[in-house]
């Protein structure tokens, strides 16, 4: 095995070998069962081949990993849940850390916390959250990673009653770019703690992460009503003015896009272009009906979903539709507000979309995710009101250039509506590199900058919305 991976990265055989010694868990290159799988990730735009994948079966091994990575220059990657669209997760010709295996997830319903291993999805930890009737806010596809998501802020379904997903966070378990083991918490290493909120992966592999449960479910009310596209100019308004005085408890999606080919849709409607109101009431299902019957009533409805979910089904609903295999490129821009030509912009794109699976989705933010200081947190831009993102999912390599040019022209259109600030879990290939990072980061970016001169000088930790050290 050691020369044969001696060979594939023309590293010192020795040390390969002292490496393979020393992990528990498995080291496979171009050679092995499992290689090709472990390579691959969610974005099929992105298909690279790394010398190395360690799959850790523990912070020691990526402990043991980092430093080889570090003493040996090799490109460094981390795979966590595998999903993030600019598919940094993994390099050609470096190492992969797949915290795959690093997928354990325990509750404490006493002090309503969550232990959630680097490599777990948020289907993974939904399912323990909610034997005790608790969940943390998380994404709105189950199979995201935990860490992916959490460490670039974290948008879901509670963003507006219970914050981003780091707004939940208690502490982290990191291994930073010298090898060395360490929690972040607000007592503990506090500038780290700070960083690791919004930075993505720029200062360390985050192997576990403790998270603040609170009471959600096991049954919440959703609205899920899909409206004819020509409706579009009457219910984007109507939707954002409803939402301007709607509780916290709330929160809401509306999204250009067609109806899906997936149940419970009937076959005859699949493909159909829609304008779909999607909304999520954290609180007693009866209240959530009340609460969200007028979204129902904007127009004639071509399909209405809308009732008590289960919050495992509303979380795991739009599974089939994003699926691992599609080829996407995703963009976003934060908007202070929707106005009528930011909404005739997107109703003019939405009309032009490369394929069927493509969307525009508009996040209506507020309530608590903007209660928390623009400092507080390495993640900038609370105050923004909505977030436009450009989704281009299409299956036809032959389509790849039509449908980037078409999320990007999206994204410069919306330019003159935004504030400035970019949601950096959808940041297409990261193409505008640090100008990128410091539209996501704001006026936290020189401190960022600082820190990571601080914890990685060297930037070891670069496959990702690169943050560089100060110099």
């Amino acid at each position: 095995m050691a020369d044969q991976l001696a060979v594939e990265t023309q590293l010192d055989a020795q040390a390969l070998a002292g490496l393979v010694e020393m992990l528990r868990g498995p080291v496979l290159t171009a050679e092995d069962p499992g290689y090709d799988d472990a390579r691959s990730i969610w974005n099929a735009l992105i298909d690279r081949r790394p010398a190395l994948i360690v799959q850790c079966s523990g912070a020691a091994d990526v402990v043991d990993a980092v430093n080889f990575a570090r003493e040996q220059g090799l490109t460094l990657s981390i795979k966590a849940g595998g999903h993030n669209v600019a598919g940094n997760a993994v390099n050609d010709g470096g190492i992969v850390l797949d915290l795959s295996q690093m997928r354990g997830v325990t509750v404490d319903p006493a002090a309503r916390t969550v232990r959630v291993q680097g490599g777990a999805t948020w289907g993974d930890c939904d399912r323990e959250t909610q034997l005790f009737g608790l969940a943390v806010p998380g994404g709105v596809v189950s199979t995201t990673g935990v860490a992916g998501l959490t460490l670039h802020g974290g948008l879901g379904h509670l963003r507006r009653k219970h914050g981003l997903s780091i707004d939940s966070l208690l502490s982290v378990d990191i291994v930073t770019a010298d090898g060395r083991f360490q929690r972040a918490s607000a007592t503990e290493n506090e500038d780290l703690f700070w960083a690791v909120r919004g930075a993505g992966s720029n200062f360390g592999v985050v192997t576990s992460f403790e998270f603040r449960a609170h009471e959600v479910g096991p049954t919440v009310f959703v609205g899920a009503t899909f409206y004819p596209q020509e409706d579009a100019p009457t219910i984007l308004p109507a939707w954002r003015d409803f939402m301007a005085e709607a509780p916290e408890e709330l929160s809401s999606l509306a999204i250009c896009w067609s109806i899906p080919p997936h149940e419970p849709f009937p076959p005859e409607l699949h493909g159909t272009p829609i304008v779909a109101v999607a909304a999520a009431y954290c609180g007693s299902v009866e209240e959530g009906e009340r609460v969200v019957q007028p979204l129902r009533e904007l127009a004639e409805p071509v399909v209405d979903a809308s009732g008590p979910w289960p919050w495992l089904g509303l979380q795991s609903g739009f599974d089939a539709i994003f699926a691992k295999g599609e080829l996407r490129y995703w963009k976003s821009r934060a908007l202070g507000e929707l106005s009528g030509e930011a909404i005739g912009d997107i109703i003019d794109f939405a009309g032009r979309r490369p394929s069927p699976l493509t969307d525009i989705v508009i996040w209506h933010h507020g309530g608590a995710m903007t209660r928390v200081g623009e400092t507080d947190t390495a993640y900038a831009g609370r105050d923004a009101q909505f977030l436009v993102t450009a989704e281009a999912n299409w299956t036809d390599p032959a389509q790849n250039e039509e449908a980037i040019s078409w999320a990007r022209a999206v994204w410069d259109a919306m330019e003159r509506h935004s504030t400035g600030g970019v949601y950096l879990n959808f940041p297409g290939l990261g193409e505008e590199e640090e100008a990128l990072a410091r539209a996501g980061y704001g006026v936290n970016f020189e401190r960022l900058a600082a820190l990571k001169a601080k914890y990685d000088p060297d930037n070891l930790f670069r496959m990702n919305i690169n943050i560089p050290p100060a110099r």
